[in-house]
């Protein structure tokens, strides 16, 4: 009887420590399918409204200001548009985009590149690629910005979302605007002076105003704009207060405590230039208060006015300071 028992006792105990090592196994692969269970999220932008299904790891990217937003964050697309000038990148991004896949221009992209790229999300513009927007969900979850303009701060917080980095866009932005308050500061009373902006293309001429890329920023720093350029901007249906085409007799115009230029050159041709040369020897040019005090600069065309996005402006920052502080 006595050894009955004992064998019935060792055989629940043996019963007990499978049934243990179940239940524990039961619970490894709760966690197990728990931690593989995907996770999405959605992102309103100006095509509607997207699910992402995880954190993306394989992203195109349509437009170059949402390339510097990516990379700003600490993202390489697999995919991105080619720069307007440059082969393929800007020089400011070439080697952080090595190994990174053309899949096209801003304005004619390569929807069969795109697709053999299997991403994951695509980021693009209305402005740019509204018409391929349906073809471009069929390849996988497409987020759109609305338009290009220049405040590139609303763009990056949405590529932000897109990508699953929001408090690490914050950051990003944070840090940017820390320093151009440290700039500001340090330019103390030089903001109270007049900016003007000029830029130079094939056979035409620009004033870029306030809602332009170089415009946003010394807005932000407290510089001044040219009273008499606001009259050039109140029927300019087009372009808004982005810019304006001028002709020759506006020049006067032009003319402002500190001129700045830039030249447009997309790649392989420089016929800008001409149009550079042909507007800076002319009388009108020559007369300029600004030239003639030797307060005329011309600056990189891609760093402030064509990138249009943070890691030109930072750039942008570090160079404005070089002009007026250094």
């Amino acid at each position: 009887m006595q050894k009955a028992f004992k064998k019935l006792l060792v055989m629940l105990a043996v019963v007990a420590v499978f049934a243990l090592a179940a239940c524990g196994n039961d619970k490894e692969n709760k966690k197990e399918e728990s931690s593989t269970k995907s996770t999405s999220y959605t992102v309103e932008h100006a095509m509607g409204t997207t699910e992402i299904k995880d954190t993306p790891k394989r992203v195109v990217v349509l437009t170059n200001e949402g390339t510097e937003a990516l990379l700003a964050l600490g993202i390489k697309p697999v995919g991105a548009v080619q720069a307007f000038s440059g082969n393929p990148w800007y020089d400011h991004l070439t080697d952080k985009l090595e190994g990174v896949e053309v899949v096209g221009f801003e304005s004619e992209i390569n929807l069969e590149k795109i697709a053999s790229l299997k991403p994951d999300l695509i980021i693009g513009n209305k402005l740019r690629q509204e018409k391929d927007y349906e073809k471009l969900s069929k390849i996988a979850p497409t987020v759109f910005s609305e338009t290009l303009r220049g405040d590139w701060k609303e763009n990056f917080t949405l590529y932000s979302k897109a990508v699953n980095q929001e408090a690490k866009g914050k950051e990003v932005l944070t840090a940017y605007e820390d320093k151009v308050l440290a700039l500001k500061e340090k330019l103390g009373d030089k903001t109270n002076q007049e900016v003007s902006f000029v830029r130079f293309m094939a056979d035409k001429s620009r004033i870029y105003y306030t809602d332009s890329f170089s415009g946003v920023i010394f807005d932000s720093l407290g510089f001044k704009r040219v009273p008499e350029q606001a009259e050039l901007f109140k029927d300019n249906a087009k372009l808004g207060n982005l810019a304006v085409e001028v002709g020759k007799e506006a020049i006067p115009k032009m003319d402002g405590d500190v001129l700045f230029y830039f030249t447009y050159m997309p790649t392989s041709d420089e016929t800008g230039l001409a149009t550079e040369k042909e507007w800076t020897e002319d009388p009108l040019w020559k007369n300029l208060s600004a030239v003639q005090k030797g307060n005329v600069h011309k600056v990189d065309d891609v760093i402030w006015n064509t990138a249009g996005g943070i890691l030109a402006a930072d750039i942008m920052l570090d160079q404005i300071e070089e002009i007026f502080v250094k």
